[in-house]
């Protein structure tokens, strides 16, 4: 028991959350105001998830719950019960590359590589987007199906910093992926 000012208090008792990240089940005791953030670098041990401005603003910690990204520093990890949650390093390995990983290589999407990870998880969730018809601000026609175009993939992606101004090269990775070259 804590005291203060002559006060008792008592500690903040720790949740059970299960958790499937990556494929793999995963239950951690947890104090409920601990972020998905934290709870997957500093208690699962998965660090390509970054924290960036810890604001929801940089898009670095960007993952995806049940296919859809999120800004895992905005989130409480036990809202995540059961959920199905991705990260970079459930994406691909050394020896087999996610395709959209293998593009941000050639096309050197990254230059510290600090925001990688999300601008990955997170270009990924951009096409799955505009396939599903999920319209943005510069949608036009919301009858019509959405076209993968730069106006949409950049609008999209305006949720993924880069301070190293990588832009470019991300979206010539984004196309390469979606096969339609640099």
């Amino acid at each position: 028991m804590l005291f203060l000012r002559g006060e008792s208090m008592t500690a903040t008792p720790r949740l059970p959350v299960t958790l499937s990240v990556n494929g793999e089940i995963r239950t951690l005791s947890l104090d409920p105001r601990v972020t998905l953030l934290d709870a997957l670098r500093e208690h699962l041990l998965l660090t390509g998830t970054k924290k960036g401005c810890d604001q929801g603003q940089c898009g670095a910690c960007t993952v995806l719950v049940n296919g859809r990204r999120i800004n895992s520093c905005l989130s409480l990890a036990v809202m995540h019960e059961g959920d199905e949650i991705s990260t970079i390093e459930g994406l691909g390995t050394p020896e087999a590359l996610h395709p959209m990983q293998a593009a941000f290589i050639e096309h050197d999407g990254f230059q510290c590589g600090y925001c990688t990870p999300g601008q990955i998880l997170s270009s990924l969730s951009v096409i799955e987007e505009i396939r599903a018809g999920v319209p943005s601000h510069v949608t036009g026609d919301l009858e019509a199906p959405i076209p993968l175009s730069d106006a949409e993939i950049r609008e999209r992606m305006s949720g993924n910093l880069c301070r190293c101004a990588a832009y470019p090269n991300i979206m010539a990775a984004i196309r390469d992926y979606l096969g339609e070259g640099a």
